[in-house]
Formats: structure tokens, sequence, C-alpha cells
């Protein structure tokens, strides 16, 4: 007699191992893609083992996964205590007594088929252009406390304006949990004491609980924190080590009162200071602020980092600080076997332009565009861990370009930094930069050619000239649009209502 064979090979069971921002997103995603009709989603999570969250910025795409999930914003934001953001302000970053906005959207239009950076340098060059944040919506808004959502205006800034959020990380979490059991995710309390693996394969075959309780799975996605239980401890996935780029290696998390009371001005968007070895976050939500500062414990003891933040909140604070160690890197595999890391399981980037849970969200995208049978074959995998690494690489990039231009050298911390070698990748978009003011995104990176520009520009990188197509335009024209562009952003901002005032006609929390 023939043995039947098995020609069904459809992942049965999933089993998500740790909860937070990242679990629960995962258990939405699989909820609202997969659905748990014929695939059982299970995550496990103890209330003995807490998370990292803490108040959490996010960038635009944050909204696109809120869209995929079919959430409604509105609810959402309020919900979770959140409010909009247009971008980020960075405080002594170039130097103490500066700063400069990294904002969402674009700064004015090309022209002639021309970048408008390079129309802009041109006159920048000249003495003639003002500071480049009057090309910004997002900028010019964000610095007068204004927000808005997109309208139909053809013509106008206030057609394109991209925003993200804060919000409250553990409240984000609750949200995410109701959504995902709704829908049929199971939730199971308990500690992990155990993990079995397959004899032949080497695969996650069941965790094993502190009460005894098995959880069986034919894909397993570890969002364990820090402690990467699956992927770093039964697969033995070592940890790829970025502390000689990007130094900081704790923080200092507390939450502060607004500083003018219930009814307080909301700024739409995320400051970040930089300090004598780190720098400092400021999250606003609608009941507090959170802040932050990342530091490195070679150049600072905790002691020093908890009086310079406390010494510089806006308002009350609202508990003791709280610390937080980490490593700045990732796991060598992503996905190792049937089982795929996810948030600081898969490895850790300074919150420095909010990208944490953007990396959840990718590995999310990139799983389901990938997602297994129960084969978990070899060239899918190996390719999934090669556009992760490159888009943790890219990031690391970006965030070392915030460090290491800059005209700051006061402290140790500092001086390290700007003499350190730097990636070839980021020397190469440097240098490019450099001879005319030019910034490409490189295929499928995260962060385009504004954002590098504006990280560059405010940070002072000089060029020594500017990309010379935007000669083929008359200066006179040039000077004509620049004005007309500045005026339509700032007419555009004075359109749009305060952010506290949006937030209360649409998405006002709970006290």
């Amino acid at each position: 007699m023939t043995q039947a064979v098995d020609r069904d090979r459809r992942i049965r069971s999933i089993c998500i191992v740790g909860g937070g921002s990242a679990g629960w997103m995962a258990a939405a995603t699989f909820a609202r893609l997969i659905g748990t009709r014929d695939t059982v989603v299970t995550l496990v999570e103890s209330e003995e083992i807490g998370t990292v969250g803490v108040g959490e910025a996010t960038i635009p795409q944050m909204a696109t996964f809120n869209r995929m999930l079919g959430i409604d914003e509105d609810r959402f934001v309020a919900e979770t205590q959140g409010s909009f953001k247009l971008g980020i302000e960075f405080v002594d970053w170039r130097r103490e007594g500066h700063r400069y906005f990294h904002p969402f959207g674009s700064y004015g239009i090309n022209m002639g088929g021309v970048s408008f950076h390079a129309h802009f340098l041109r006159l920048h060059a000249l003495g003639e252009a003002p500071d480049i944040d009057a090309f910004s919506l997002a900028a010019t808004a964000g610095r007068a406390n204004r927000f808005m959502r997109a309208i139909d205006a053809p013509n106008s800034p206030l057609a394109d304006i991209n925003y993200a959020y804060h919000f409250d990380a553990s409240l984000y979490a609750r949200f995410l949990r109701r959504f995902a059991e709704e829908r049929g995710v199971v939730r199971r309390e308990g500690r992990i004491v155990s993990v079995e693996r397959e004899a032949a394969r080497g695969h996650v075959a069941s965790v094993t609980l502190a009460d005894g309780g098995v959880v069986e799975a034919d894909l397993f996605v570890d969002c364990s924190g820090f402690r990467a239980l699956l992927i770093g401890g039964a697969m033995g996935q070592g940890f790829v080590d970025w502390g000689h780029w990007l130094p900081c290696d704790r923080a200092l998390a507390v939450p502060c009162a607004h500083p003018g009371g219930k009814g307080a001005e909301i700024e739409p968007f995320t400051r970040s200071t930089a300090r004598t070895a780190g720098w400092q976050w400021r999250i606003p939500l609608q009941h507090r602020i959170g802040n932050g500062y990342v530091y490195s414990g070679v150049h600072l003891s905790d002691d020093e980092a908890a009086a310079t933040l406390l010494a510089n909140l806006d308002g009350e604070p609202l508990a003791d600080p709280r610390p937080i160690r980490f490593r700045t890197g990732h796991r060598r595999r992503f996905w190792e076997g049937n089982v795929v890391a996810l948030g600081l399981a898969a490895g850790f980037m300074e919150p420095l332009e909010s990208t944490s849970l953007w990396l959840v969200q990718s590995g999310l995208s990139r799983l389901m565009a990938m997602f297994p049978d129960r084969d978990f074959d070899a060239p899918t995998r190996d390719r999934y861990n090669r556009v992760l690494i490159t888009e943790f690489e890219e990031i690391r990039d970006f965030l070392i370009l915030h460090y290491h231009a800059t005209e700051r050298r006061a402290s140790a911390f500092w001086r390290y930094l700007a003499e350190m070698p730097i990636p070839e990748r980021l020397a190469e978009k440097m240098r490019v930069y450099a001879a005319h003011g030019r910034v490409f995104r490189e295929n499928e990176e995260l962060f385009n050619d504004t954002s590098w520009f504006a990280v560059m520009h405010g940070q002072g990188l000089p060029t020594r000239g500017h990309d010379p197509m935007a000669d083929a335009m008359d200066l006179a024209t040039v000077r004509d649009r620049l004005a007309e562009i500045a005026r339509a952003v700032a007419n555009s901002a004075d359109y749009m209502p305060g952010h506290r005032t949006f937030l209360d006609q649409h998405c006002r929390a709970a006290a």
C-alpha cells in the first residue's frame, strides 16, 4: 500500500513569543491578512516581564500600516493619547544654539526637471535664499503648532500633507491586542521556561510555559525583546555590534506634565536636543510629554544623565527615570529555520529618527511578501535576511550622519564621533553632496532625498557648488518662483488650525 503524500504544506499555526508593540503588530497583521479560521495564531506573553515601551514617535509609513489594518485613525489617536507629527526638530546638533527641522514631505517643487534643492543652493550661495524651512509646509506649520490632514486643493501644498504619530506605546499595544483578539488571535499568559527543537531540522517545535502548558506551531515569531529568546537563544544567531559607530548604549526615560496644564498647546513634532554624551528626546502626547536621554555609558555616568534629563524637562516629572540598556546592531540572521525575529529581538537602532516601529512594519511586510510554507526553503530565507540587513545598514548610515557631520567638539564623545572612520556608503554620499549639493535615494532605502538634504544642510555640510543643470534657468525666474513657493507655504500654514484644536475636534483622548 502506497503511503499518502502530504501535499498541503501551508502554515497552519503561528506562535508569537512576546507582546509589546512588535508582538501585537505581528498578531494584528496575521489576523488581518491571513485570518484565523484556517491558521491558529497564538501570542504568548507574561505580565512578569515588562516591555521597553515608552512614548513612541513614528514616521509617515505608520499611517500606511494602520490603513492596511483598516483602523479608524481618529479612534486610534484618541485611544493611544496620541498626537500628530510633521517632522523632527534638531536642537544644538550642528553646534550649540543652532536648530533645524527634518520635515516630512518635500521642499518646494522641482523646476525645469531639476531638483528644488539645486535651485535653493544656487540662491543660498548668493546669500539670497531664506531659511530652507520657508519652502516646507511641514516645517512652517510645525513651528507654528498647526496641523490638518490633506485636502483636495489642486496646486496647493495643502493637497500633500505627510504626517506621522506620537502615542503611548503601552496604550498602542493594548489597542492592537483588542484588534487582534477580536479577530481570533489567542493570547496565552505565561513565562516561557524552555524551548524544544526538532531533531531532524533543528526547527523550534514548541515552547513550554512555567505552568506546564505547551504551545506548538509551524512558524515562530520572536518578539521577546532584547532577550531574543528564540533567534538568539534557541537558534544561536549572534549579534552584529555597531557600537563603534553608534556608541550610545543606554537611555533614561521619564514622562512629565505639560507645562501649561490641561489644554496646553501640543507641538506637532518630535524634538531631539544634543547633549554632552548623547541626545534628549521630547515627544508630546495629549496627556503628558515623553522624555528620554540616550547616552554613552563610557562618556557619562547614570547619575549625571539623570540629573541632566530632570533639569531639562518642561513640566513636573510624573515618575522616576527608567533605565534602558541596549546595543546598536542586529542579529546575524533575522530568519533562521522556522523562526523570524521582529522588533528588539531582531536588532536595535536608537530612536533618533523614529525608525523602531518602521523596522517591525518592514519586517512584517517582507515576511508577508515572502510568506513560507512548512518547507521554509533557504532561498526565501536568504533573500529576506539580505533585504533586512541592507535596510538596517542604510538606516545606520543615516543615523551616523547626524553624529559625524557636526561642529561640536566640546566633549570626548563628540570629538570621537567627528573623527571616527565611517562606512564607505555614507562617505560616498557625503562626497557627492560636497561636490554639487546632490542627494540621491538609493534603490528602496527608507530615507529619501528630502531627508538626506534636510540633515546634510541642517548640520552645515559645505558644498563647493550646486547642480550645474540649475544654471539653465534664468536667475530672475528662480528668484520669482522661490518667492512664490514661500508665499504659498506661508499662506497654507496660516490656513491650518492649531494642532490642539484639531485634536480636540477630531480625536480628543479621554482624561
